[in-house]
């Protein structure tokens, strides 16, 4: 998905209207403090704790003496609290974050110029609607990548085709019941999974963007989710939890993370991944820095640090994700260099980035906004 004026133009508006009052950016990078606190997805900052090959924390912290702590969060709306609550200094945002922290003026326009290695950003993200606010960014990017459909390669011998393995009660190929045995994402962003599955399964509905439901097309939407329920044997939000449910539970289809994936597939379990024919949502993130940082001569230099090619191709090998620096692409040992290309580089215009869902429509109308996707997805969940 193209990013759009009109996301850039809703931002500048909540901000408008919340009167934000930045302080001046910073001119230089000074000594730093000792350390730094970060907000992350799981697998994005790995010390070499699981696979002593996967470590960009250690040698940051011996270069610049900053000790780096993580909290890693499983949901956007966990790290949005997360980071209204305080005490961290960078968040690793999701699209469907990173409006929501400007509009609340929990995070600070970053200067770029104090950054070398932003120039080495690809072009797609340099500007990108979900951290770019009036010409004004408000972070860096770090990865992005696909929600992919994974699947027990025993049950299915050839990929499925279609979302409807997850949506809709049937018998898969081994003759049973899906009931039960799929999961879905526990966070109401993944309303608009559905709402892609329903755009392209269901054209009289005339959905054009996922995150843009009128009245009606929403009700339809919800009505599936609804249905879903009674398929749905856990709603997955922490990724380690459902590795062991595909392992251990029988879950043998849901939406997921390249990063649940590769460690299945590293574990030698029957474990695969794929785009299905109605397409994806993705995730563009963003690292951006707190409002009220105590740590900004750190977080500056772990941005700088996380824009690195080999951090980049050693995250992205890590995470299953594709990197915001395309030099990363070649010469990494860990990534390969046919990596970008297995985790989608060339597909960025098929994906339908996360973002934050709000009133206004870019077509004439009305939508209906995240906070009513919050209250009913809530809902669904606890029937």
């Amino acid at each position: 998905m193209k990013p759009t004026t009109h996301v850039l133009a809703t931002a500048v508006a909540l901000i408008a209207l919340g009167g934000t009052a930045y302080a001046e950016m910073p001119k230089a990078v000074g000594e730093g403090e000792g350390e730094v606190d970060i907000v992350a997805w799981p697998g994005y900052i790995e010390r070499g704790e699981t696979d002593k090959n996967y470590d960009w924390v250690t040698a940051f912290e011996k270069e610049t003496g900053c000790k780096v702590n993580v909290k890693t969060a499983a949901t956007s709306d966990e790290m949005v609290t997360l980071m209204n609550q305080g005490g961290f200094d960078l968040v690793t945002a999701s699209g469907d974050a990173s409006l929501r922290l400007v509009a609340g003026k929990k995070v600070q326009p970053v200067n770029v110029d104090l950054i070398p290695s932003w120039k080495t950003v690809d072009p797609r993200l340099q500007n990108a609607p979900w951290h770019t606010v009036d010409g004004v960014h408000y972070g860096v990017p770090y990865q992005w990548g696909p929600n992919v459909l994974a699947y027990n390669t025993d049950v299915f011998k050839e990929a499925p085709k279609t979302w409807g393995v997850v949506f809709v009660e049937q018998t898969l190929p081994d003759g049973k019941s899906n009931k039960g045995r799929v999961q879905a994402y526990d966070g109401p962003i993944y309303i608009a999974d559905a709402a892609l599955y329903l755009m392209k399964t269901k054209p009289e509905l005339k959905i054009t963007n996922p995150y843009e439901l009128t009245p009606d097309q929403y009700k339809e939407v919800i009505a599936l989710l609804q249905k879903q329920r009674a398929l749905v044997g856990r709603y997955w939000h922490d990724a380690m939890v459902q590795v062991d449910d595909f392992k251990n539970e029988g879950v043998v289809a849901s939406s997921s993370w390249p990063y649940q994936v590769n460690l299945l597939e590293a574990d030698k379990k029957p474990v695969a991944s794929t785009i299905p024919e109605e397409g994806a949502t993705g995730w563009a993130d963003t690292t951006m820095m707190h409002a009220e940082a105590k740590h900004p001569n750190c977080a500056y230099k772990w941005l700088e640090h996380s824009l690195s090619p080999k951090v980049q191709g050693d995250v992205a090998a890590w995470f299953g994700s594709v990197p915001a620096v395309p030099a990363a692409c070649k010469g990494n040992e860990l990534l390969t260099d046919t990596g970008c290309a297995t985790n989608g580089f060339d597909n960025f215009d098929k994906i339908w980035f996360w973002r934050t869902p709000t009133a206004k429509c870019e077509a004439e109308g009305s939508c209906v906004p995240y906070s009513q996707w919050a209250k009913d997805y809530i809902a669904i969940l606890g029937k």
